[in-house]
């Protein structure tokens, strides 16, 4: 597309149906997929659309206030899961520190179908809201109504549905679009931090005295927030971790309770790819790198074994172990025990001594 053509498009606020039309193809989100629910609807769109919507996104993040949502740390510059785990776990420690008997609750919550349930309309309302251009919102609009789509599986191909609700998940702008549309769901009270990331949020209650009133009035308003911006809770994914570190006194936690159900209360939870535990300790964390890491040191034998040259060898074990053992690792490793380092210095050494790579 000539860079005249696409000034034209937005300045009209029309997305031409070519642009619009996609193929949704099931991608399963586990390695044995047993229901619908199990798969993620990807979709496909041409190729001139996903470069025209990095020049709308790239322009839109740059048209941004600096101060808007310092909490959603998706789609800021210099910013990346790590700066949202870490500050979620400096939060923590800093309440536990503040005073004896201190605790802190965190709720990762869970949507169904986030992306799909985006209301158009109320997208570009906000989307005003935050400064940006009509034309920009317009064309925003229109893109994302009556979008032509069909389902493909293997070989079969379903008739196409036109839709106009929701992002198509795979579009380059539909993750931004999303973190834009749920910008103002922040904390109502000052004992109350919600982190987001995209989708990935957390509703964090600094909880003094046994008193959890603010934090349980927090999650009704979410709930409400949700109801009204179309946002459907999953409430059988959301859980609730609780981190207390006070050994002396027996406390009875109020449970959550969303839409009448009450929300499940685990021991630790994978939030961005990170293992958080109720005691903050990383050891559960680091034995399943290590577990992940050792399984791939089966493939890179066999290369091996194919009598691969050294700089292939070193290639994938960067791409497929070292990237693994050093995910998010600014925000864990300092933390962790000597016994949780020395299992991970044995991946790294079964794989230096067996193949060569360092």
């Amino acid at each position: 597309m000539h860079y005249l053509e696409a000034v034209l498009v937005i300045i009209t606020g029309i997305a031409p149906s070519s642009f619009k039309q996609s193929t949704i193809v099931p991608v399963p989100k586990k390695p044995r997929p047993s229901d619908l629910n199990d798969y993620r609807p990807v979709a496909l769109t041409s190729v001139v659309m996903k470069c025209f919507e990095k020049l709308v996104r790239d322009f839109i993040t740059s048209s941004l206030p600096a101060s808007m949502d310092p909490l959603q740390f998706a789609y800021r510059h210099n910013c990346s899961t790590d700066d949202a785990i870490a500050h979620l776990l400096h939060i923590t420690l800093t309440h536990l520190d503040e005073g004896r008997g201190n605790y802190v609750k965190m709720l990762f919550v869970d949507y169904s179908s986030a992306f799909n349930t985006i209301i158009p309309s109320l997208l570009t309302t906000k989307l005003g809201d935050l400064g940006l251009h009509t034309s920009l919102c317009d064309w925003i609009s229109n893109f994302l109504t009556d979008r032509p789509q069909s389902v493909r599986v293997g070989n079969f191909a379903s008739s196409t549905l036109t839709l106009s609700t929701g992002a198509p998940q795979g579009c380059v702008l539909s993750p931004l679009l999303y973190s834009l549309y749920t910008y103002d769901c922040t904390a109502t009270s000052s004992s109350n931090i919600i982190v987001k990331f995209a989708d990935d949020t957390v509703v964090v209650g600094l909880i003094s005295d046994n008193n959890e009133r603010a934090y349980l009035e927090e999650i009704k308003h979410l709930e409400n927030w949700c109801q009204e911006n179309n946002l459907l809770l999953n409430v059988s994914k959301t859980k609730e971790l609780i981190v207390d570190c006070s050994k002396k006194q027996e406390r009875h936690y109020q449970p959550v309770r969303i839409s009448g159900t009450t929300v499940e209360r685990v021991d630790s939870f994978r939030y961005l790819g990170v293992h958080i535990s109720q005691d903050l300790s990383w050891s559960l964390h680091t034995n399943s790198l290590a577990k992940k890491a050792r399984q791939r040191l089966y493939h890179l034998r066999r290369l091996r074994d194919f009598r691969l040259p050294s700089k292939v060898l070193r290639n994938f074990y960067t791409c497929t172990i070292e990237s693994i053992l050093t995910e998010n690792i600014t925000v864990w490793f300092g933390n962790s025990t000597k016994q949780d380092r020395q299992a991970l210095q044995r991946v790294v050494r079964s794989a230096h001594h067996s193949h060569g790579t360092s």
